[in-house]
């Protein structure tokens, strides 16, 4: 009897990160699961080994970093594991804040690797709440918004973070606003950093008077009212916390769905609310700077700071260029050639993002990579030439292995967000 043909594709089942800052019905709304009464963060698609997705090929669900561990060169394809070793590179996510996440920087790879190995040699546990570097990865990340969403990016150019503070008009903020005006940016941040984080700390009374002055800002209207209102919630979710005044430097990004940004090395960031996909690199490195209980590594995080002001750049998705085969099948097109495809740029060799919004004929799906496909609006479907399919609803997510054998997706008026190796 001959043995049945595994198909390139099958479902995914992720697990739910419940993180204190997440939403309670967002990530709920999009699978159309019943609230936990819990935050629900982040829904992690990938093969991260701390929560890695099931994947289920008709045998039952098994965890896909062991899948790929058991056969690399199959589920990645030998070019994915030439290049990124005998791992998924990328972790994919579902991000849904309502309230703010921590102030944090990614270091680059030549630093990750750096801290990686002083932190071995003194002998710190990965597991230790100061350790600072898990791995020797870096961590470039992008996230589009699946509808409103705020997001701090960057140190804000210097004329309007010192016109801000004075605005703020506070003891505590005054002196910095003059340093801004008369002193290089890249003199006078780190040093602002040192002094909130680690020199003086402010106290209660100060970060009060912040937050009070921030709400009155809000209130008054005006170019900085909207960045001081979510600066205030903030301030509200993490009282006395002093990473509040490393916030007022950053630049306040307000997404519309389909929107992105992306993270590289050195950009001081935080997500504060919305709904979002994040796509990264595996890596767990970060060095935070505020809004956080946890340790706060001054010297490390001011080492792979980039302090460069201005303004983010808000990326868009482009139509991905043709693919050079010709589409496979009666009646199909290509994602990419008839522009159902479209790309949001990224320099990140271990990722890309892209969005697929099926038309009416099916369209051919390119296995040249590993990739996870998630669907976030209509009903799409898969299918294989040996007769396999595969449908997706709304928080659905499938793995696709690399593979020779021909994949369809249809489904007019679905959207689907593809992460792939870049």
């Amino acid at each position: 009897m001959p043995t049945p043909t595994r198909p390139p594709f099958a479902p995914l089942a992720n697990p739910v990160r419940a993180y204190a800052w997440g939403s309670g019905t967002a990530i709920p709304a999009l699978t159309r699961t019943p609230p936990t009464g819990e935050p629900q963060a982040e829904l992690w698609m990938g093969a991260h080994p701390s929560a890695p997705s099931l994947r289920d090929d008709g045998a039952g669900p098994r965890p896909l970093d062991r899948l790929i561990a058991e056969d690399p060169e199959g589920e990645l394809g030998p070019d994915a594991v030439k290049r990124f070793g005998p791992q998924l590179p990328f972790l994919f996510k579902v991000l849904a804040a309502e309230r703010a996440l921590s102030l944090q920087v990614h270091p680059s790879r030549a630093q990750a690797e750096a801290g990686f190995a002083a932190e071995e040699a003194r002998g710190i546990p990965l597991d230790a709440p100061q350790r600072t570097f898990r791995d020797r990865g870096h961590k470039p990340e992008l996230i589009c918004a699946l509808g409103d969403f705020e997001a701090l990016c960057g140190f804000r150019p210097v004329s309007d973070t010192a016109g801000l503070l004075d605005a703020l008009a506070v003891p505590l903020l005054t002196p910095w606003a003059t340093a801004l005006r008369h002193r290089p940016a890249e003199e006078v941040l780190p040093a602002m950093l040192r002094h909130v984080l680690e020199d003086v700390r402010p106290g209660p009374a100060e970060l009060a008077a912040v937050a009070g002055a921030l709400r009155r800002v809000a209130a008054d209207g005006g170019p900085y009212a909207a960045a001081c209102a979510a600066y205030a919630r903030a301030a509200r979710d993490y009282p006395g916390d002093p990473g509040l005044v490393a916030a007022l430097l950053l630049n306040h990004v307000r997404l519309r769905a389909g929107q992105a940004l992306a993270l590289g090395a050195g950009v001081p960031h935080a997500y504060l609310h919305g709904l979002g996909v994040e796509l990264m690199a595996n890596s767990d490195n970060v060095l935070r700077c505020g809004l956080t209980a946890k340790h706060i590594d001054v010297d490390g995080l001011l080492a792979v700071t980039s302090f460069r002001t201005g303004e983010p750049r808000v990326l868009t998705a482009s139509p991905a260029g043709p693919c050079v085969a010709p589409p496979d099948g009666p009646g199909a097109v290509d994602a990419a050639g008839e522009g159902i495809e479209e790309v949001f740029p990224s320099p990140a060799e271990e990722f890309r993002l892209s969005r697929l919004r099926p038309a009416a004929a099916p369209a051919r799906v390119d296995l040249a990579a590993p990739q996870i496909l998630l669907c976030t609006a209509g009903r799409a479907r898969l299918r294989s030439a040996t007769g396999h399919t595969l449908d997706l609803l709304p928080g659905g997510s499938a793995y696709l292995r690399p593979s020779g054998e021909p994949v369809t997706l249809d489904g007019a008026g679905a959207e689907l967000f593809r992460a792939t190796t870049g």
